[in-house]
Formats: C-alpha cells, structure tokens, sequence
C-alpha cells in the first residue's frame, strides 16, 4: 500500500522528467519536427530520449517513442525493458502503443491526450487491453497544459507561414 508522501515523491518525479521530455520535444520543434519529447527511466535514472525525426529522417516511425524504445533497448542489450518507465509529451499513437507492449515497458507516463490518434486511453487503450499478455500501468495528464501547448504554438506558427 502507498502512502500520501511516496505518491507525492513519484508526482514530483514524474513532472521532473515530463520536463526533460519537454526539451527533447523543443529539440524536434527547432528543426521543424512535430515537438514530441520521451524518456525512457530504469530506478529513476534515464537510460533513452529522444524526440520526432519523421522529417529529419523520411521516416515515418521515428516517433520519439519508438526511437527512445530502440536506444532504451540497445543500451539495456536486450529489447525487454521489464521495469521501465516511457515518458512523453503526447499520448502514445496505435504504433508506439504497440512496441510499448512489446518491449514490456511497465509504466507510461504522458502529458497531453491526443483525441486524433490516443492509444493509451482517448481513442483506444492498446496498453491495457486484456487480449495482450502484457498491460501498461498510464498515469496521465502530468503537466499537459504545458504539452499542450508546445504543440498548439507548433502549428500556429506553421499555419501563419503558409498564410503568409
């Protein structure tokens, strides 16, 4: 059973390191990136980040999520990442909900709900949904004004150039 003060230290915790996937997320947006930001954290210390490079690299799978996953998992050499928890800006798409799943991520973590593509509770909740043999522990919500906004300022800022 938790008490008030553990639940408090891993509130705390959890904003820290939404903050951290914050400055990944204003990385992508400084090279013109969607600004996506995550983390991956083993006992608390940071072992992944990343953040979109879908542009960069003509890829549509470099989400930050799945390129977090990858360095995560080549850093732990092996792609089962037992104990770990994913932090990012966004709530995960139906493809980062999946390798979640599949790298046995424990815990997820994220700021804003995506209402066009939210797997992890808005449109669907892949990470918990009982046919899979592995189920994802989400705590929501952690900071999403300011997630939020990171990406309404992105695409602002992109619709005024194109009236431009």
């Amino acid at each position: 059973m938790t008490n008030d003060s553990s639940v408090e230290q891993q509130n705390e915790a959890d904003q820290e390191f939404i903050r951290e996937a914050l400055i990944e997320a204003d990385k992508a947006a400084r090279i013109g990136e969607v600004p996506i930001g995550a983390l991956i954290v083993i006992e608390g210390k940071v072992i992944a980040r990343a953040h979109n490079l879908k542009e960069t690299t003509c890829d549509p799978t470099a989400h930050a999520e799945i390129l977090a996953i990858r360095t995560a998992a080549q850093f732990q050499q092996g792609w089962r990442l037992s104990g770990a928890t994913l932090y990012t800006t966004l709530e995960p798409c139906p493809m980062c909900a999946g390798a979640m799943l599949l790298a046995r991520i424990e815990r997820l973590v994220y700021g804003a709900s995506d209402p066009k593509a939210g797997s992890a509770g808005t449109l669907m909740n892949i990470v918990q949904d009982e046919r899979f043999n592995h189920k994802v522990e989400i705590t929501a919500g952690i900071l999403a004004s300011e997630c939020g906004n990171i990406l309404k300022e992105f695409f602002r800022e992109r619709r005024f150039d194109n009236q431009s």
